[in-house]
């Protein structure tokens, strides 16, 4: 029994150091945060990943029926912040298979092994979403 419980220990711990160090390491690169609007109107603040590919920012929902995800789909006015500024965008999930392999790659080489680590455990399904510039 006390060996089983060591076993369980050092499995929790393995984990949770895992858990910590893949999320600092997420961290070092460049993390913008995205506000996406619920159908009563209120701000709801998700910090992620942002890759510029052909002069535009584009960023990706991991899952499906992410909360921020499906916000953006309802309403696709969302905030993207970022280097120290805030500019109102327009969402539009990118939908061209050769395009978003080509925005896979790019997150890929911008943020290394952890883009990869985090696919192989978090993504499913991802949808590359492209944030078009919109007047205030």
């Amino acid at each position: 029994m006390r060996t089983l419980r060591k076993l369980l220990l050092i499995a929790v711990s393995a984990w949770v150091l895992l858990a910590l160090g893949t999320y600092l390491a997420g961290e070092q690169t460049e993390v913008a945060v995205l506000t996406t609007y619920d159908t009563g109107g209120s701000a709801h603040d998700t910090k992620m990943w942002v890759v510029d590919y052909e002069g535009r920012p584009y960023v990706r929902i991991g899952r499906p029926g992410r909360g921020w995800g499906e916000r953006l789909k309802s309403n696709p006015q969302v905030v993207l912040a970022r280097g120290g500024s805030s500019e109102p965008r327009t969402a539009v999930i990118v939908t061209d298979s050769a395009q978003r392999a080509a925005l896979d790659r790019a997150f890929a080489q911008k943020y290394g092994w952890v883009d990869w680590w985090f696919g192989l455990v978090l993504r499913k399904d991802p949808a590359a979403v492209r944030l078009d510039p919109r007047s205030s």
